[in-house]
């Protein structure tokens, strides 16, 4: 399939429903509304193919770069490349769930998530931090340093309620990861997240609502989820 068949294809699986969805949560236009699943066929006909990847993100059509992440090829992307993709992710679902979630799949994770995390940047520092959310939940703990986690709590217990608003749901969320499916520091994450208390969010026309890690990891550990790790990051 090439960039046109790609584009139509998407374009007739939009549904109005599912578009507006997606502008109530900072999307706009071009897109067209293809529900993340409506992609899987697609993608299971043309696997990778980082080329493609790369004509669909630069479209700026929210589905078509979405549609990107799910067949770009992580470990052959630079830390360039990634910055460059960054920089077209205009809103949290690009940058926590389509650069972010791609970015976990590269042998360079870590180093580029860091480098985000200290940017002073709203969304890159959400998807830095979202980043880790998606390794930790995927990865073998061994692959990550126990002393370096620590430092990272600790910064997210420093600065959490004077972070900018997407930022604090990447560091909440943090939290409760390595929480829940990083054992070696389970008990220090919970002594953060209750450190830490509820987390006001401020939102765009809408009720200010509260993050609170420590009640999301104490509802995992009620599932019997300790320990958790998918399989696959990208769907």
């Amino acid at each position: 399939m090439n960039f046109e068949t790609v584009m139509q294809e998407l374009e007739a699986l939009g549904k109005e429903r599912t578009k507006k969805i997606y502008v109530s949560n900072g999307a706009h236009e071009p897109l067209f509304g293809v529900a993340t699943g409506a992609m899987k066929p697609m993608a299971k006909k043309i696997k990778i193919n980082q080329p493609l990847a790369e004509q669909l993100y630069a479209t700026g059509n929210y589905d078509a770069m979405y549609f990107a992440g799910i067949i770009a090829d992580p470990k052959g992307m630079t830390a360039a490349d990634f910055d460059r993709w960054m920089d077209g992710a205009y809103f949290y679902m690009l940058s926590d769930f389509v650069v972010a979630v791609t970015l976990a799949e590269a042998d360079i994770a870590q180093d580029v998530a860091d480098k985000w995390i200290a940017s002073g940047e709203e969304l890159r520092m959400s998807a830095g931090w979202s980043c880790y959310c998606w390794l930790l939940g995927n990865r073998p703990d061994s692959e990550f340093s126990q002393s370096k986690l620590a430092g990272m709590l600790e910064l997210v217990a420093n600065t959490i309620h004077e972070s900018l608003e997407r930022t604090k749901y990447s560091m909440s969320n943090f939290v409760y990861t390595v929480g829940v499916s990083y054992v070696p520091l389970h008990d220090l994450a919970i002594e953060t997240a209750q450190a830490i208390g509820p987390v006001e969010v401020n939102r765009d026309k809408k009720k200010s609502s509260f993050l609170n890690a420590s009640q999301n990891i104490q509802k995992a550990l009620d599932r019997g989820q300790l320990g958790f790790k998918r399989k696959h990051v990208r769907c």
